[in-house]
């Protein structure tokens, strides 16, 4: 009767309707008067347009003994990488979607086949020897991937900050504008230097 942990469900593929809520690591979409509750990486929330508005999901639908989980991408790309990163031992889907959440897919993909492993292991939940497996595992399985293209002589102010400006970046927003939003949201709240999450708030806040 009981599933094991690893088991993908195929039990959603995709759900469209009314966004209820919204935030940096779930979301709540309305279809056909049912509530459906799922976890999104931070591109997936940026991505997605204002609460009440009809919004659509990519599910990625994880089944264990005890629950099921729904997993949200905005894009079918950010969906297919996600699943990539489940085929690595030790990493599940809240680690996947955490990765997701801490560099954009397209540097992800120039990091894992570049093999840098500096730029893997400043991922939360990364260490030395996940970042090693997901480099030899996957190194030659991204052809169908897009990487980002390689951008240098930005000043660092951290590992968080790097991937806030990632994140930015790769949601559409010019690199210097990120930068300044960045930098103001550090000037006003040092303490969020090693906060992502926090960081990520402050730094869309002042851009909007």
């Amino acid at each position: 009767m009981g599933r094991s942990r690893d088991t993908i469900g195929g039990m959603i593929a995709m759900l469209r309707g009314r966004l209820l809520e919204k935030s940096p690591n779930g979301t709540i979409v309305e279809c056909g008067g049912v509530g459906y509750e799922a976890t999104i990486s931070v591109a997936t929330f940026a991505a997605l347009p204002p609460e009440g508005a009809e919004a659509r999901l990519y599910i990625y639908t994880h089944v264990r003994e005890d629950q099921i989980a729904l997993f949200g991408f905005a894009q079918p790309e950010e969906k297919r990488l996600f699943e990539k990163l489940l085929t690595i031992s030790g990493i599940g889907p809240k680690l996947a979607i955490t990765v997701l959440s801490g560099i954009d897919a397209g540097r992800l993909v120039t990091a894992i086949r570049g093999g840098d492993h500096a730029t893997l292991t400043r991922i939360p939940g990364i260490g030395k020897k996940t970042a090693e497996r997901v480099v030899l595992e996957l190194k030659d399985k991204l052809d169908d991937m897009a990487a980002a293209p390689v951008v240098g002589g930005a000043v660092s102010h951290g590992a968080a900050a790097d991937d806030v400006l990632s994140a930015m970046v790769n949601l559409g927003y010019a690199r210097p504008v990120a930068e300044k939003a960045v930098e103001a949201a550090l000037g006003k709240q040092p303490a969020l230097k090693e906060e992502f999450e926090g960081l990520f708030r402050a730094a869309m806040a002042g851009v909007r």
